[in-house]
């Protein structure tokens, strides 16, 4: 599902414009990228949650020559299904 069906489909179940519907998608989609930027955890009950999590350096190998490479530590977006979401796609 692309960002624009998600939008027509938000629109179609609250019975509103899509123009409003898209306004309300990058609204959340804004709120989740500014809680995660400051390290925050959002916790959506029945669907999921959203944190930030730490890779430490380490050093992997270039596949090409197998030379090693530094990688450096970085943080990554991390997303865990609530149990509903989870029982409801099995």
């Amino acid at each position: 599902m692309t960002k624009e069906e998600m939008v027509a489909k938000v629109a179609k179940e609250a019975k509103i414009s899509k123009a409003a519907a898209g306004r309300a998608v990058n609204g959340a989609i804004d709120a989740i990228v500014k809680a995660l930027k400051k390290g925050d955890r959002l916790i959506l009950p029945g669907f999921g949650s959203f944190s930030v999590a730490k890779r430490k350096a380490r050093t992997g190998r270039n596949p090409r020559t197998g030379q090693p490479i530094k990688i450096p530590a970085k943080k990554v977006a991390k997303f865990k299904a609530g149990a509903a979401l989870s029982k409801s796609i099995q």
